[in-house]
Order: structure tokens, then C-alpha cells, then sequence
């Protein structure tokens, strides 16, 4: 049985911390006016993927709600900014195993079509460039996992991608 901590939430046992999935959340900022979407590009010195197209995507701090780590990510990568009870839910990505994710990730993709700012590099050392791109020409060079999300979202597609699993 799980112990009690003093707010009467339970706390996680070790095993389960040790098997746990990670969380992720990803965003599709899309302009429907103009059908462009906000994506970045990885850099050279990224830890996976350098040099392809991604959205702006991260990893969620515990106890942080998932919409949350979205709005978060977002600021801190393009800083662009979107209330969360803007975000739709858009796609979700259920993956067997990632970078720095041996148990699996789950990626929450959502979408927003309202939002301040203009994007701009807030990480460049991760990233080469945030901008506007047009969604007829999504660049192929993209992150597998990413590029299936916006393309289905786009496309009105299914909402669940399965990547690695058998």
C-alpha cells in the first residue's frame, strides 16, 4: 500500500518511479489564417535529432500539469505564450522508448490557434532557428514521431501514433 503523505496525496513507490513512462508535451501553434505553423529546427549541438524540423516540445518537471509544461516549453523555446485552457488536445504519441526515455514517453500534442508573440530562438544553443512555416511544406527532415502528429493533425487524421511497440 502506497504511504500517505500529510495532504493525503500518495507518494510513488520506488519500482514505479523507476518504470515510469516519460511525459511530454509538444505544440502545434497554428495560424489558420494563413495555414503556417511554428516549427523549429534542432541544432548541431541538440541531443538527438540535430539538424531536423521538430515542434516546440518538452519534458514535463514533476507534479507540473501537462498543459503546463506545454505553455512552458512554448515560452521558453519560442517565446511565444498561450493560456492553457486555449490548448486543444490534438494528438497523442505513445512511444516504446526515447532519448533519455528507456521505459517509454508519452507525448501530448496539442494545439493552438490563439496565442502572443512572435516567435523568435529563446534556445539557441539547441535550437538553429523558430519560425513560420507554411503547412503545404512541411520540411521532410523532421522527427519521426513529431512530423506523423502534425501531419494527422493537418489532415484531420487519426489522433494516436504507437512508435516502437509490437
Amino acid at each position: 500500500m502506497a504511504q500517505r503523505t500529510t495532504d493525503d496525496q500518495p507518494t510513488a513507490l520506488k519500482p514505479a518511479l523507476e518504470s515510469m513512462t516519460l511525459l511530454v508535451a509538444a505544440v502545434i501553434v497554428h495560424d489558420k489564417a494563413t495555414n503556417r505553423v511554428v516549427l523549429l529546427q534542432r541544432s548541431q549541438n541538440a541531443k538527438f535529432a540535430q539538424g531536423m524540423w521538430d515542434l516546440p516540445v518538452g519534458k514535463s518537471e514533476p507534479g507540473e500539469p501537462i498543459t503546463e509544461t506545454a505553455v512552458r516549453e512554448l515560452y521558453e523555446e519560442t517565446g511565444l505564450t498561450v493560456k492553457p485552457e486555449a490548448l486543444q488536445v490534438a494528438h497523442i504519441i505513445h512511444g516504446a522508448w526515447g532519448v533519455e526515455a528507456p521505459n517509454g514517453f508519452l507525448t501530448v500534442v496539442f494545439a493552438a490557434h490563439e496565442w502572443t508573440g512572435e516567435p523568435e530562438n529563446r534556445e539557441s544553443g539547441k535550437h538553429a532557428q523558430v519560425c513560420w512555416v507554411d503547412a503545404g511544406a512541411i520540411p521532410e527532415e523532421f522527427v519521426d514521431t513529431t512530423a506523423s502528429a502534425l501531419h494527422r493533425y493537418l489532415a484531420d487524421g487519426p489522433q494516436v501514433s504507437l512508435n516502437g511497440w509490437k
